[in-house]
C-alpha cells in the first residue's frame, strides 16, 4: 500500500503544529511530522505527546506508544509509532537487520563534490553537539544518494541511508561541501537564517511486518523550495524512490 500528498489525510494538531495521521493498524500508526516541531516535549507538546493524546481521545481505553524511529526538530515527514510490543520488537529487529528502507528528501544551495554514489566514514563529536565525519571506516555511517539540479544553485538529492547514525544525513552532505539549506548547525549560519526551514523531509519508508508488506510516501507540504514547481516535478519522478536506486 502506499499513500502521498495527493490524500488528504486526517488531522492532529495542537495549538502550533498540525500533524496528520496518515495510517493506522493494529500494529503501528503512521504521521506526517511537520518541521519545527520537536519529537518529545520542550516548551509545548512535543510529537509523540500529541500523537498519544489523540489516539486516546478516540480509544475507550488506554494507549501505549512506542516510538520506531525519531526525526530531527528541522525534519518532516514520516514518523512510525508501534501500538504493541511486540511490534515495537519486530520493528528493532528490522532497523539492525538492515530491512527497513528508509528514503529522504533534502535541498542543497551549493554545488556537492559528487552527484550521487556513497557516503561511508565514522562520525564523531564535534562542537556544541555537532557531528563530523571521518575517513575510518571501525562503525561507519553508510548513506547512499542521487540528486539533480532543479534550478540556478538549487540540488535536489534523494537520500538512502543505511545505518541510522545521529544527524547521518546532515553530516553526509556537509562533508560534500553541499550541507542542507537551512540547516543552522551544518550550513553557513547566515546563509541558514535566510531560509523558511530547514530543508531534510523524510520522504518515503517500505518494509514487511508481521508478512504483509507495506510502503508509504508522502511529498513535503511545507517550504518555498519544496513547493516550488521544479522540484515538485523532481520528486514525482522519484515516488517510488527504490526504483530509482534499482536504476543507479
Amino acid at each position: 500500500m502506499t499513500m502521498d500528498s495527493a490524500i488528504k489525510p486526517e488531522q492532529i494538531s495542537n495549538s502550533t503544529h498540525p500533524v496528520q495521521m496518515l495510517y493506522r493498524n493494529e500494529h503501528f500508526v503512521l504521521v506526517n511530522k511537520p518541521a519545527g516541531m520537536n519529537f518529545h516535549s520542550e516548551e509545548e507538546a512535543g510529537l509523540a505527546v500529541v500523537v498519544k493524546q489523540r489516539l486516546q481521545t478516540e480509544s475507550s481505553g488506554d494507549i501505549e506508544l512506542y516510538p520506531v524511529h525519531r526525526l530531527d526538530k528541522m525534519t518532516s515527514g514520516l514518523v512510525l509509532f508501534a501500538l504493541t510490543k511486540e511490534a515495537a520488537q519486530a520493528f528493532q529487529t528490522l532497523f539492525e537487520n538492515r530491512e527497513m528502507d528508509k528514503f529522504y528528501l533534502a535541498i542543497a544551495t551549493d554545488k556537492p563534490k559528487k552527484k550521487q554514489g556513497w557516503i561511508k566514514g565514522d562520525m564523531q563529536p564535534a562542537r556544541r553537539g555537532s557531528w563530523k565525519l571521518t575517513s575510518t571506516q571501525d562503525s561507519p555511517a553508510i548513506t547512499r544518494f542521487i540528486s539533480q539540479s532543479i534550478g540556478p544553485n538549487q540540488r535536489l538529492f534523494l537520500v538512502k541511508p543505511l545505518t541510522g547514525k545521529t544527524h547521518q544525513i546532515r553530516v553526509a552532505l556537509k562533508s560534500l561541501g553541499a550541507p542542507i539549506a537551512g540547516d543552522e548547525r551544518y550550513q553557513n549560519l547566515q546563509q541558514a537564517h535566510q531560509e523558511d526551514r530547514g530543508y531534510l523531509h523524510a520522504f518515503a519508508i517500505r518494509f514487511t511486518l508481521f508478512g504483509e508488506s507495506y510502503a508509504f510516501s508522502v511529498f513535503p507540504q511545507e517550504g518555498q523550495r519544496f513547493v516550488a514547481q521544479g522540484c515538485v516535478e523532481q520528486i514525482r519522478q522519484w515516488r517510488e524512490p527504490w526504483k530509482a536506486f534499482d536504476s543507479n
